[in-house]
């Protein structure tokens, strides 16, 4: 029987007790039902998954005891920076989730020139932590010990003022260059997706002046949820572990 494995935003180490989370401690109590002596898999992005025994419950606190931990090997060779426009409503959360299960290594919020989500202050904090949340959960369901780096909005001329390593790639339907043009084996790729209303005219010039590059993907228009998740499966099967 496969046990559920919980995110803990804490030390681990085998032999070590302690008092979970209360959300973690009511899923596992309450939604799974757990009992005193019952096993379960605790990870907290280390690379570990360990396992433990239930020692204690209370109403909202699950008491535990670290038993033991093992190397998890589920990370993908090739390294996908997901530099995603800020998508409205529920949006963000299925492109943080699916592009974790699909095994990206870092998420990039942007605001380009037609974005309408808008976050600051207390908002962006909030929505930071529900983004973790939701990534910790997918990583939860998919087997990953390591969580995706998630950075905080940025604007998209400061993120192409980084320049970051590797292969640099813009969605754009208008491109020459398709999937089968791209260098063999690159070891890291970034690839930016427009929001809703797509890249601005000025949006592109800035990437192209950091040296990113245009990329067909098919000859249909995808959403922007779509979009991100559809190349990041495509450059795992041609260059990663999905193949």
């Amino acid at each position: 029987m496969r046990l559920t494995r919980s995110h803990i935003a804490a030390p681990l180490a085998v032999g070590a007790r302690l008092t979970l989370p209360e959300d973690a401690s009511v899923h596992l109590l309450r939604v799974l039902r757990l009992q005193v002596g019952d096993a379960c898999v605790l990870f907290n992005g280390d690379g570990h998954d360990y396992a433990a025994r239930i020692t204690g419950a209370q109403k909202k606190a699950a008491e535990v005891e670290i038993e033991g931990a093992t190397p998890v090997a589920t990370e993908a060779p090739l390294r996908i920076v997901l530099a995603q426009a800020l998508a409205r409503g529920d949006k963000m959360d299925l492109i943080l989730q699916k592009a974790t299960e699909l095994g990206v290594a870092a998420i990039v919020p942007l605001v380009t020139e037609r974005t309408e989500v808008r976050l600051g202050g207390e908002r962006a904090d909030r929505r930071m932590a529900h983004w973790q949340a939701v990534i910790a959960s997918a990583c939860e369901q998919c087997g990953r010990s390591r969580l995706p780096e998630l950075y905080e909005p940025t604007a998209l001329a400061d993120f192409a003022a980084t320049r970051p390593a590797g292969l640099r790639l813009i969605l754009d339907p208008q491109a020459g260059t398709g999937l089968g043009d791209l260098p063999a084996a690159p070891d890291r790729v970034t690839v930016v997706i427009g929001p809703e209303g797509g890249l601005s005219e000025r949006d592109l010039a800035t990437l192209a002046a950091a040296d990113f590059r245009g990329l067909r993907f098919g000859p249909r228009i995808l959403r922007t949820e779509t979009a991100g998740l559809a190349v990041l499966a495509a450059l795992l099967a041609r260059f990663g572990d999905l193949g």
